[in-house]
């Protein structure tokens, strides 16, 4: 083979600057309610090495997470996209918890190509079976979502370009332009625009891993965003803004994080919820989130 002439597209395994979407965090008011709906319900694993008490919950999906400290609801202007790996088993389990959960925000739609589930204080996450556009993953954290103004979306995946040095490109979308920035492999941050009157921002934030720290907080710090210099592997920073202009296009709490940090590439716990005392099968009690390679 002439090694000058690759047959692969090289371009389509680069995934930019910021190499892992590891949580999303908001606050909940009650503890149990969350572990009957994110535990029960969703069929997902609370992490049992770290935030084991009822103050916060840390909720595992394959190597991404949920945090959830005790506190006033925040809901996420958006939706949370997941991977999991069976309709029909997540569906019966939220068929099951919705006495449990009678009187609060809690609901759920077969809508086709996803499951619409509301939790007990109105965040909204699709749930999509797993999917070569989801790479390998058969249960993870797929893209977060947000709903965001008219005129914004170039803006932020200009932002996202200069400023984090990550993918970003704007898309016609059915509803409105979205702009889609990488946040690792195959997953994203997805800015929608909308017509809609949102909500004023709560305080809910996500968190990133960078390869390259320090370029984008010098970048942050020149542009006046850095909001806490929390530690020496963190940093963090509220407002996208056009690049340019400097108008503030949207605010989200970014919990930036370097691959050195203490926390990075942590292997989580997943259990498989078909796991029961009535059917235990001895070695099956872990979900492998990672697909075999197709041969």
């Amino acid at each position: 083979m002439n090694a000058s002439v690759s047959p692969y597209n090289r371009q389509a395994e680069d995934i930019g600057n910021i190499v892992a979407l590891e949580h999303v965090n908001v606050f909940v008011p009650d503890q149990y309610l969350a572990t009957i709906f994110y535990v029960e319900g969703m069929g997902f694993t609370r992490d049992p090495y770290l935030m084991v008490d009822v103050s916060n919950m840390w909720i595992n999906i394959g190597q991404s997470q949920f945090h959830m400290p005790s506190g006033p609801p925040q809901v996420l202007r958006g939706h949370v996209g997941l991977v999991l790996p069976d309709r029909q088993a997540l569906l019966g389990r939220l068929h099951g918890v919705k006495d449990s959960l009678a009187g609060t925000d809690f609901g759920f739609a077969d809508c086709g190509g996803f499951v619409e589930v509301t939790s007990p204080w109105g965040n909204r996450l699709r749930c999509f079976e797993p999917h070569p556009d989801f790479g390998r993953v058969s249960l993870g954290m797929a893209y977060v979502e947000f709903e965001v103004p008219v005129g914004t979306a170039a803006g932020i995946a200009a932002f996202y370009r200069t400023v984090l040095d990550t993918r970003a490109d704007v898309s016609p979308g059915a509803s409105g332009p979205v702009a889609v920035c990488s946040v690792g492999n195959h997953q994203s941050f997805r800015f929608r625009e909308t017509t809609e009157t949102l909500p004023p921002y709560d305080g809910h934030h996500v968190q990133i891993y960078l390869a390259n720290f320090s370029e984008p907080h010098r970048k942050l710090h020149e542009l006046g965003l850095v909001t806490e210099e929390s530690d020496q592997w963190q940093y963090r920073f509220k407002d996208i803004v056009d690049p340019d202009r400097g108008d503030v296009l949207f605010t989200i709490e970014h919990e930036v994080r370097s691959m050195t940090h203490p926390l990075y590439a942590r292997p989580l716990v997943n259990r498989d919820p078909r796991q029961t005392n009535r059917s235990f099968a001895p070695g099956h009690e872990e979900w492998r989130w990672h697909n075999a390679l197709s041969s």
